[in-house]
């Protein structure tokens, strides 16, 4: 397994990852077959990878041995001058590669990059029910500091999630 930046030509890599992760799991953001009806140009993709190529972003991806893209992580920094010491973490990894230590190493590197960067203030929410990611977002200092009401509607049914923060 190797951990490294995402590359402009991962780009296609990438988005079938993120595809499957949506079918593998009901912690992403987009429901199964959700990211291939409302992405039908990878444009966008491609410029948030070319903006995490050009260091303002932190985006990592998880390689397999055979060359696939099988988890990442991606910090996006703020944009304006009062939030451009924050950064809010997205962190997908596919079922077959958890817990073989990927989300730990992730995280070590997302700190050195804050660190290397100015960044004070790491921002994540995650879902109530998922139980793992909480204690790894736990295990490297993030804590709950409110929650967020139904925000979210899987499978017909409101889901709460924590907003978690760390300051560095």
């Amino acid at each position: 397994m190797v951990i490294r930046k995402i590359k402009e030509d991962d780009v296609e890599n990438f988005y079938r990852m993120m595809c499957l992760l949506d079918e593998e799991t009901d912690y992403m953001l987009y429901e199964p077959g959700e990211r291939q009806v409302r992405t039908t140009d990878l444009t966008r993709l491609k410029a948030t990878v070319k903006e995490a190529a050009s260091g303002q972003d932190l985006l990592l991806a998880a390689e397999s041995d055979s060359g696939e893209i099988v988890g990442y992580i991606w910090a996006e920094r703020g944009r304006l001058n009062r939030i451009k010491h924050t950064a809010y973490i997205v962190v997908g990894i596919r079922r077959a590669y958890q817990h073989q230590g990927i989300g730990t190493e992730f995280f070590r590197l997302l700190e050195n990059w804050a660190k290397e960067n100015g960044i004070v203030r790491l921002e994540l929410t995650v879902e109530c029910e998922n139980t793992g990611a909480k204690s790894l977002y736990e295990k490297y200092g993030f804590v709950i500091e409110g929650r967020r009401p139904k925000s979210m509607k899987v499978d017909g049914r409101f889901i709460d999630e924590y907003y978690m923060g760390r300051v560095i």
